[in-house]
C-alpha cells in the first residue's frame, strides 16, 4: 500500500526576484520519516525548506510557481491561512533563537499566542509535555522561572524545539540546527530527531553528509537550484544513480 505523502511538490520554481533559485522541484515528504538535503552552501537547500511554511514570503520580489500540497492542499492558495500553516508546519533554526524569557513562557508562547488553552492547569500540562518530548524536562523542571538565554546552547536548541512542539504541528523543520553545537550537544539533537519522527514527519537541511546517513530515511541532494537525487538514504548513498550524486558523495565535487 503506497503512503500519502505529507508534503507532495510538483514542478516548484523559486525566484528572488528575477534569478531563478530552485528549478523544477519535485518531491514526495512521507509521514513520520526523517527526509535529509544535502548539497554545497547556497545551492537552494534552505530556500526549499523555507518554501514549505511560506518563510520566504517576507522577501521582496519572491515568487514560487509550480505546487506545492499540504495534506493534499495548495499551501500558496490565495485563500490559505499562513497563520495555520506555520503551526503545522514547525521550524527551527541553525542558531538557537529562544526568546528573552523564561523557559515556562518560551514553551507556552505558541499555545498562548493561538489560544490553543485558557486553562493555566492545562498549559502547564502542554509545556511539561513538550519539554519531555524535546527530552529536556528533567534538566529543567526546576528552572522553569529562570531565562532561557541562561541555558547552554544544546539547552537552548532543545527548548526552540519544545516551543515548535508545543503548539501541536504535524511537520518540524530542521534548518542545519546542530552546526552551532558541539559534537555532544548534536548527538542529543539527533537521538532527539530519531525519537520525535515516530510522531512527526521531519525534514532537515545538514551541511553533514554523515549526520544525513545517520538519522534520515530518505535524502535529496541539490545542486544550483536543481534536484539532482532523492532516494532512501541507503540507496542514494551506496547506489546513487546520478554521476554527480557520486562526486559530491566522494568529496571530488563540492
Amino acid at each position: 500500500m503506497t503512503e500519502t505523502p505529507v508534503f507532495l511538490i510538483r514542478g516548484l520554481d523559486f525566484y528572488y526576484g528575477p534569478k531563478l533559485a530552485l528549478s523544477k522541484i519535485d518531491m514526495d515528504i512521507l509521514p513520520q520519516r526523517v527526509t535529509a538535503l544535502i548539497g554545497p552552501s547556497g545551492c537552494g537547500k534552505s530556500t526549499f525548506l523555507r518554501c514549505l511554511n511560506r518563510m520566504n514570503d517576507s522577501i521582496p520580489g519572491a515568487r514560487v510557481e509550480g505546487q506545492i500540497l499540504l495534506d493534499g492542499q495548495d499551501i500558496y492558495a490565495p485563500d490559505y491561512n499562513v497563520t495555520e500553516l506555520r503551526r503545522q508546519v514547525g521550524m527551527v533554526f541553525q542558531k538557537p533563537n529562544p526568546f528573552p524569557q523564561s523557559v515556562y513562557d518560551n514553551v507556552a508562547f505558541g499555545p498562548r499566542s493561538l489560544g490553543l488553552t485558557r486553562r493555566k492547569a492545562e498549559l502547564d500540562t502542554i509545556v511539561e509535555k513538550s519539554l519531555r518530548a524535546a527530552a529536556l524536562w528533567d534538566e529543567v523542571k526546576d528552572q522553569l522561572t529562570q531565562n532561557a538565554l541562561g541555558f547552554s546552547l544544546g539547552q537552548q536548541q532543545r527548548i526552540c524545539i519544545a516551543r515548535a512542539i508545543a503548539v501541536r504541528p504535524e511537520v518540524i523543520l530542521f534548518d542545519e540546527s546542530t552546526s552551532a553545537l558541539d559534537p555532544i550537544a548534536t548527538g542529543q539533537i539527533e537521538d532527539l530527531i530519531a525519537e520525535l519522527k515516530k510522531q512527526y514527519t521531519i525534514v532537515i537541511v545538514t551541511h553533514n553528509m554523515q549526520q544525513a546517513g545517520r538519522v534520515s530515511d530518505s535524502t535529496g541532494l541539490f545542486w544550483l537550484g536543481e534536484l539532482v537525487e532523492f532516494a532512501s538514504t541507503e540507496e542514494l548513498f551506496t547506489r546513487p544513480k546520478q554521476e554527480l550524486t557520486n562526486a559530491y558523495l566522494t568529496g571530488k565535487m563540492g
